[in-house]
């Protein structure tokens, strides 16, 4: 887990298998902002495949987010085929064969903390890139 992370107080975490309803076990808070990082299990191990973001900080300091925050991002955000991950996750964990995910989130702006979440989103993958000379195999660009 990246160490810069930790200073998020507000965070947490839930698994998702193909069998699983990404609704039911996402366990992230709506109308919030920020960060979520997305483990393949395999046993023991684990491989960081994406990270993504949400939340605009405006000019004068204020929040914007979409009315669902993290859980709807997570949940409804469009990836692959351009739908929602509910669907996509679990098509593509079957075409390559991953078990299970570990998806952790973290709040990165609120009351007691502002960071900018695309900022936070970048530092955790421009660390990736620079241990791995490339990013998560789910982040088709950054």
């Amino acid at each position: 887990m990246y160490k810069d992370l930790e200073k998020f107080k507000v965070s947490g975490s839930f698994t998702f298998t193909v069998e699983d309803s990404l609704e039911q076990v996402c366990n992230a808070p709506e109308g919030s902002a920020g960060i979520f990082v997305v483990y393949a299990v395999e046993g023991n191990e684990k491989e960081l495949i994406m990270v993504g973001s949400t939340g605009t900080v405006q000019n004068d300091g204020t929040l914007k987010t979409k009315n669902g925050g993290l859980y709807d991002k997570i949940v409804n955000g469009h990836q692959f085929a351009k739908t929602g991950r509910k669907y996509s996750w679990p098509a593509q964990m079957k075409l390559e064969g991953i078990a299970s995910l570990e998806v952790f989130w973290y709040e990165t702006f609120n009351t007691d903390v502002k960071a900018i979440p695309t900022a936070v989103e970048g530092q955790v993958l421009q660390n990736f890139l620079d241990n791995s000379e490339k990013l998560p195999k789910w982040n088709v660009a950054f």
